[in-house]
């Protein structure tokens, strides 16, 4: 759409200015031209060269060419062979399908059999299998000049919802176009829709959704125009728009303030280091110089006759981690797996919304924590693991990426065992608060300890609010 302020393109200035552009684009392509002679002529001077003799042997035959004069004309010869099959001959042969190329060797074999044994059955039947593979050549021939824009509403969706897109296809042409087939590639799968016969400047709009079953990147596009005989065998597909990605995220739930009291810690997590200034009150010790006159307590220091200051201990912010095992064998169906990715991508979801520091990790990857959307965009992405790792290390890498975690959830699946879970609570730091939620499908919300480490049983994502309300108590 122009601008209701656009400049007039035909006065002197404007054309004079179109002028000088066009001749500085014709010098360009006329000094391109050269520079590319001149490396032709170069490269042949240079063949020539290495190909004459240079001892007195040579010069009577009695010696072999220089091994590069050889393998650059070899070399030369193949890349030109290479770029005349990918630029002129491929296109041509691609064309024709497999069934194609089965029907033309058969009739190419019945004529050659047919005139050199002059049988007129053969010959009858190679007419026959002709004039199909004519009709399809003339299916293909011509070419389409469509301006196609694919158009995805969202690249973002939760599983469950639909993702809704268009394709426009435009004639920018003068001249009509006639009906085609466009094919819309969306993950494995192939949609198709007919485009009626375009006159000039007209468009063609076709609305499309892609249901969402699962967890996955799906890849939308490209859309291809396609042009085949009845009997397909012939096809010609050019490609107009190129793939675009859509994420489909899991599904998650939000939580309550009762669901996330566990997360919740107005005060922080106190710690043994002291403060002058601070929110958990300590003690009272005698003022020293340079502490604020602020926390003196004065009731005290009436009593006992000298200043004396409120000492605190020192807090540290709430600080989450979120650990998902992804262990195959962890899980009795994939159904589960996407449970517990559910259940991870849910608490750190309401983690980052609270602004709370959060650290979420499978024992592969680590999830990124810039903004939500790429946290979704992680969870999207986390595969299963097949290979056997020691579940222990899902505390140790707790452990490691964050030894001032306040609290660790660590989210498994029906098969991780009792003596599993109490291995990886061993490595977490002393004094932090541990959560283990195992994901068993169906099952009902329970709660049970393995030493110190809480232990909640979670059958559907939707019961999620009750069993960290069961841990917050």
């Amino acid at each position: 759409m122009s601008s209701p302020h656009s400049l007039p393109t035909d006065t002197a200035d404007a054309k004079a200015a179109k002028a000088e552009a066009k001749k500085r684009r014709g010098a360009a392509t006329a000094d391109a031209r050269a520079a590319s002679r001149r490396r032709r002529h170069q490269a042949r001077s240079d063949r020539s060269s290495g190909s004459t003799p240079s001892a007195p042997g040579a010069a009577s035959g009695q010696g072999p060419a220089p091994d590069g004069a050889s393998s650059t004309g070899l070399a030369g010869l193949r890349d030109r062979a290479v770029e005349l099959w990918l630029r002129r001959l491929h296109p041509v042969l691609d064309v024709v399908s497999p069934i194609g190329w089965a029907v033309l060797a058969v009739t190419v074999a019945c004529w050659v059999a047919g005139l050199a044994l002059h049988v007129t059955e053969l010959n009858v039947i190679a007419f026959a299998l002709t004039v199909p593979l004519v009709i399809a050549a003339l299916f293909v021939l011509g070419k389409a000049s469509y301006k196609v824009t694919l158009d995805l509403q969202t690249h973002r969706v939760v599983v469950g919802t639909r993702a809704v897109g268009r394709v426009e296809v435009a004639n920018p042409t003068q001249r009509t176009i006639l009906p085609s087939r466009i094919e819309l590639a969306v993950g494995s799968a192939t949609a198709q829709f007919m485009v009626p016969r375009l006159a000039a400047d007209a468009e063609h709009e076709e609305l499309f959704a892609v249901p969402t079953t699962r967890r996955a990147v799906l890849v939308v596009g490209p859309v291809r125009s396609v042009r085949d005989d009845p009997l397909s065998l012939m096809r010609r597909q050019v490609t107009w728009a190129k793939e675009q990605e859509l994420f489909v995220h899991p599904r998650t739930v939000r939580l309550d303030e009762a669901a996330s009291g566990f997360l919740r810690d107005l005060e922080g997590t106190p710690s043994s280091d002291l403060s002058s200034s601070d929110i958990a009150f300590h003690a009272l010790r005698d003022y020293a110089p340079g502490d604020d006159r602020r926390h003196v307590h004065w009731r005290t220091t009436a009593r006992t006759g000298k200043l004396m200051v409120r000492q605190f201990e020192e807090t540290r912010r709430s600080h989450v981690v979120v650990a998902l095992d992804n262990l195959a064998e962890h899980f009795a169906s994939v159904d589960e797996f996407e449970l517990a990715v559910s259940t991870a991508a849910s608490i750190s979801g309401q983690t980052f919304r609270e602004e709370k520091e959060l650290t979420p990790f499978t024992l592969d990857e680590r999830q990124s924590t810039r903004t939500l959307r790429q946290l979704m965009d992680d969870y999207t992405v986390v595969e299963q693991l097949k290979e056997r790792v020691p579940f222990h290390e899902l505390g140790q890498k707790a452990a490691d990426l964050a030894p001032n975690a306040s609290a660790v959830m660590m989210v498994v699946g029906s098969h991780t065992t009792a003596r599993e879970l109490n291995s990886a609570a061993h490595q977490l730091p002393i004094g932090v608060m541990a959560v283990a939620i195992r994901c068993v499908d169906g099952a009902e919300v329970t709660r049970s300890a393995i030493g110190g480490l809480d232990v909640v049983t979670l059958g559907s994502l939707d019961t999620l609010a009750k069993a960290l309300r069961a841990v917050g108590r």
